[in-house]
């Protein structure tokens, strides 16, 4: 799969990137890095639109002076560009989340990721809240649902303390292949990687669900999430800001799943939710 680079310059930066990442993230972009002078953000070659991304109130508001340059990204790159810019991640001082070519980290849990292109590194303020969640929570034995997994970082966390069983849904073919490696790479056995959307999710029961995706996504799959859920099961959400934690919280209450509480991170939310 393809990626495609938008390389924003951004007048004023400070207040101009923080919508623009928000809208971004409405039209499928998956990833951004703030720059000097703006934002880099990445898109699925299929899914970026020219059209979309100059018709994003941002771009129109006189208010800001906001350009980019587009370019293409081979798959092949991509490891090279996280081996230059993105260093290795430790969490509270219990997990270390690193690439192949970083040196071994002494803590608690120690997950070796090749990011490639996939979502899921721990760099990115969703992830690390989430990350976050899973050490903070009880996970011991339970059936987990890694949903929109990425490289399968949060499935293999899960597993090291201690689930029973994950499954990793991810529908990207790329993220797919990324997990399985990871998973072999980190001698996980009870992680089954999956290629697909919440239609897999029909018939199917688990004791915790996890999805970092993005607000719209999450809201037309609120009702595939309940369905797999019983009473007292937590579901942790990620992958939207507090601002939309109010529709998320309407849309689940309509499922039977009760806000808890949340935490925000650079604009970015991760929220708990309890079936009733």
């Amino acid at each position: 799969m393809e990626y495609i680079e938008l390389n924003f310059t951004v007048e004023p930066k400070d207040v101009a990137n923080e919508i623009l990442i928000a809208e971004l993230a409405e039209i499928g972009f998956e990833s951004f890095e703030e720059t000097d002078n703006g934002l880099k953000s990445f898109i699925q070659k299929p899914d970026f639109s020219v059209e979309a991304v100059d018709n994003l109130f941002v771009m129109q508001a006189e208010a800001f002076n906001i350009v980019y340059k587009v370019n293409y990204i081979e798959d092949q790159n991509w490891n090279a560009v996280w081996e230059e810019n993105y260093p290795p991640v430790v969490i509270e001082n219990r997990v270390a989340i690193r690439a192949p070519f970083h040196k071994p980290f002494n803590t608690e849990f120690e997950i070796e990721i090749e990011p490639k292109m996939s979502f899921g590194t721990a760099h990115h303020p969703t992830t690390a809240q989430m990350i976050k969640l899973i050490l903070n929570n009880e996970i011991k034995d339970l059936d987990i649902l890694d949903m929109g997994s990425g490289t399968a970082v949060l499935a293999i966390l899960a597993s090291l303390r201690g689930a029973n069983h994950v499954n990793a849904i991810d529908n990207d073919e790329w993220a797919y292949n990324n997990a399985l490696e990871n998973v072999q790479r980190n001698n996980i056995d009870n992680i089954k990687v999956e290629l697909g959307d919440a239609a897999l999710l029909d018939g199917r029961k688990y004791d915790l669900v996890i999805a970092n995706i993005n607000r719209n996504i999450l809201l037309n799959d609120l009702k595939h999430y309940a369905k797999c859920m019983s009473k007292g099961n937590l579901l942790f959400l990620s992958g939207f800001y507090e601002s939309d934690i109010e529709k998320l919280s309407t849309e689940a209450l309509k499922h039977g799943l009760e806000y808890q509480h949340h935490g925000v991170d650079n604009m970015w939310v991760a929220g708990v939710w309890k079936m009733s």
